[in-house]
This record gives C-alpha cells, structure tokens and sequence, in this order.
C-alpha cells in the first residue's frame, strides 16, 4: 500500500550496520514463519525452510499447495524470523515483501548450488520437475528486533533494492553486527 497511514511513521533508508546486523541473523536460521492472503481474505501463516542470498529470502513449495496459488494471486508477503543474539545485534526480522516464482533453470541451479556451498549434508531443492516451485521473497520493508539495555528496540527501514543494498558491503558473519 501506498497511502501515508498504511506506513509506519519511523521508516528509514537501511544502513550499512543494519544490513550486516540483518544478514549475520538471516545466515544463522533456517526457519521463517511466511504470511501470505487467502482468496477470502484470510492469513495464511506457514513455517517452512528458506535459503537466503543476500536479504532475498528463497523457499520451496508444491505446486499445487494452496500457499502457491495464494502467492499468485496477490504477491504481498510478510515473514517473520527469529534467532539468538547479543547486545544490540539483531534478534528478530519482520520482512514486508513480495513473492515471485523463480522459473529461470540457471538461477535454480544457481541456488541448488549455493545449498550445496553452505550445507553440503543437505540435498538440493528436491524433488525436481513440474511438482515444485522454487519462490524468491524480495524485501521491500524491515523491522528488525534488537536487545539494547535489557530491552527490545525495534526500527523499521526500507529497502530500495537488496541487490543494490548488499552490493559492496564489508561483511563478516562473525562480527558483531549492531543495529543500534
């Protein structure tokens, strides 16, 4: 939405500490909760897998899944993600993006290749063929949760392009990373 009461009133442009702060907690985890409308209206919340490339987020679902056809109809999705962090770094993300279907074969491989580089215990996007869909979530909007003097801090910023946002950044998934 675009209208200036549907945004919240703190949103600013991502810095370079919050995307490092965003990207050490999207490499920790696994798991994210997915959001997506019905055709009536109602939520659809969905924990499932994902692999991260930089702040897109990547997931499977079965092609004839209902999450699938609801993606289809109206791409607005929201995920949310928790981990474990220390002081100031972050502990959770809220993302407001959009889904889209990734039907390129080479970026599928590209993907199956980059599961292969970061677990290589764990098999590629399977099974194969026309049962699943491989689905990208681009971030538009962030909220990320941190500790800061024993108390949670959120702040909101917008994305412009993730692509664009991490291209050049000095990244080491080992540093602390504040957000604050």
């Amino acid at each position: 939405m675009t209208d200036a009461t549907s945004r919240p009133l703190n949103v600013t442009p991502i810095h370079g500490g919050a995307v490092a702060a965003i990207l050490k907690l999207l490499d920790s985890q696994r798991l994210m909760t997915l959001a997506c409308n019905r055709a009536d209206g109602r939520p659809q919340a969905s924990t499932l897998g994902y692999l991260n490339d930089g702040l897109n987020l990547y997931f499977v679902t079965a092609r004839d899944s209902e999450k699938l056809r609801n993606m289809i109809a109206d791409p607005r999705v929201g995920v949310a993600i928790r981990g474990e962090a220390g002081e100031g770094e972050a502990v959770g993300v809220s993302i407001d993006g959009r889904a889209e279907e990734v039907t390129d074969g080479d970026e599928v491989q590209r993907l199956n290749d980059l599961i292969i580089k970061r677990s290589p215990d764990v098999s590629p996007y399977a099974p194969g063929g026309d049962s699943v869909a491989v689905v990208k979530v681009i971030p538009e909007q962030v909220e990320a949760v941190a500790v800061v003097d024993g108390r949670s801090r959120a702040q909101t910023f917008s994305i412009g392009d993730p692509d664009r946002v991490v291209h050049g950044l000095s990244y080491e998934p080992s540093a602390v990373a504040r957000l604050f």
